[in-house]
């Protein structure tokens, strides 16, 4: 009697089949997974799906894998086999136009930077009929001219902040208030109840200064870290600032004034609303309001009186950052997507720069460049071209929304600029190649960072937290904070 054998069909190709669900093991994702081997996968989520085409790198016409067309990970990318296409400008593109600043920039962004784009990788060594049907698009992380392996940032564990982890030392997360080198943390300071929008280190104090949205100023003893006194205000305060031996806190619909060596106190009134953000240039004070307008005063310290100048409403929200730039120029970022350039003289609007998709939340002038902070998850650098306008030469984005910008110079006279995020984080990019040299972690949204003397910078955040941070290697004495 013969016997005919059926031919076994794999899975995946019978007709309808689907690959077979891969299952994550919920004892491991509970940290108690004891089996070795287990049947379930071990990872936090499964692999995407593969097409049968995918399987393999796709081979050239006499069958040797091809160097030109293979799914390398993006640390393993080598750029000689690859050609470059980005549609984004950025400190590489070389535009016609620019100012000289900018390529300045651009020369210096090749030797550092490591910029994500895309990048279309391509064989040109296979016939036409199989590289239509193999050609692949593949996102990879680009390393001009030096390649340099990026380190991802480690994640801080969520328990051991509220003091649950039970993993202890084997947890895979971090248990640290930072990660990276070059920096570490003095101290706490704890007292405000919400979120801080002011700090500031007046020069030669032995005082730092903060504000609050639980309306109280709050002085902090920099040898003890202890409060040392407390004031409580009519409204919440929106920012302050300090100028030699004054410092001054903008209220809702009023102005304060304190003489540190005094404690004399002054008030000034009738302003439309909350003030936002305050800068002082010489005897003319600039303040930002929480309707969108901009004020400025002419300021006399020695008599301690304020003459009303000029009003301008040409935002058409909060003005949530001011800062004073080169040529008598004004900046101002608004929670209506624009940044407006004023002449400090006569408070003249000069530009309006459009750019960003959401809100602005912080300024800085950093040398001959502007850098803006958005809602909008990116982070602009602008200059001035040789026409007079003002351009973004350059973008970083994240997954996630900025708040505030600091700058800050290491023991080494590098430039670090600091960014606080959506995401309870601050991180820090060396300039100008915008490498994550370290982050920082918050209980809550970081809503100022502030430079002090020495290396010393402080973060502020919305759960009314204040962190003291140094940067190590500095040569002067470091504070007793």
């Amino acid at each position: 009697m013969a016997v005919k054998t059926a031919n076994r069909v794999s899975i995946f190709d019978r007709v309808g089949g689907q690959p077979v669900k891969i299952q994550v093991c919920t004892y491991w994702l509970a940290g108690r997974c004891k089996r070795n081997p287990c049947r379930f996968m071990h990872r936090e989520s499964p692999p995407p799906p593969s097409h049968e085409t995918q399987l393999a790198p796709p081979k050239d016409i006499h069958g040797m894998q091809s160097k030109k067309m293979t799914w390398r990970r993006p640390n393993y990318y080598n750029p000689e086999t690859a050609n470059v296409s980005s549609n984004e400008g950025g400190m590489y593109s070389s535009t016609c136009g620019r100012s000289s600043r900018q390529k300045v920039l651009a020369n210096t962004g090749k030797e550092n930077g490591h910029i994500d784009q895309e990048m279309t990788i391509a064989s040109s060594n296979i016939h036409s009929d199989i590289q239509a049907q193999s050609e692949v698009l593949t996102a990879v992380r680009t390393e001009p001219e030096k390649f340099t392996t990026q380190k991802a940032q480690p994640k801080q564990c969520k328990y051991w902040v509220t003091g649950n982890c039970v993993h202890g030392d084997k947890c895979k997360h971090l248990h640290s208030w930072f990660s990276g080198s070059g920096f570490t943390l003095l101290r706490k300071l704890e007292g405000h109840t919400k979120a801080i929008t002011g700090i500031s280190l007046p020069s030669g104090s032995d005082k730092l200064y903060s504000c609050s949205k639980d309306k109280s100023i709050r002085a902090w003893d920099c040898y003890t870290g202890q409060c040392a006194g407390c004031v409580i205000t009519d409204g919440e305060a929106g920012c302050l600032i300090s100028e030699g031996p004054w410092l001054l806190v903008g209220l809702q619909t009023a102005l304060k004034a304190w003489k540190l060596q005094t404690q004399a106190e002054f008030s000034f009134g009738l302003l439309p609303g909350l003030v936002c953000s305050m800068v002082l240039d010489d005897d003319k004070l600039f303040a930002g309001m929480e309707d969108g307008s901009l004020l400025m005063w002419k300021l006399n310290l020695e008599t301690v009186t304020l003459e009303a100048a000029e009003k301008r409403k040409e935002h058409h929200a909060a003005v949530c950052s001011l800062v004073l730039g080169s040529n008598n120029r004004l900046y101002s970022g608004s929670r209506d997507g624009t940044i407006r350039v004023w002449d400090r003289q006569n408070l003249q609007c000069l530009h309006t720069l459009y750019g960003h998709t959401r809100d602005v939340m912080a300024v800085i002038c950093w040398d001959n460049y502007l850098l803006s902070a958005s809602l909008d998850n990116t982070l602009k650098i602008w200059a001035a071209t040789e026409s007079g306008s003002i351009e973004v030469i350059h973008e970083v984005k994240e997954d996630c929304g900025f708040i505030d910008l600091c700058g800050i110079h290491d023991a080494e006279v590098k430039p670090i600029l600091l960014c606080s995020c959506k995401d309870n984080t601050v991180r820090l990019y060396d300039l100008p190649s915008f490498t994550e040299r370290g982050r920082i972690f918050s209980k809550r949204e970081v809503e100022v960072i502030e430079i002090g003397s020495d290396g010393l910078f402080f973060t502020g955040d919305a759960s009314g937290e204040i962190s003291v941070w140094k940067l190590l290697g500095d040569p002067h004495e470091e504070t007793a904070l």
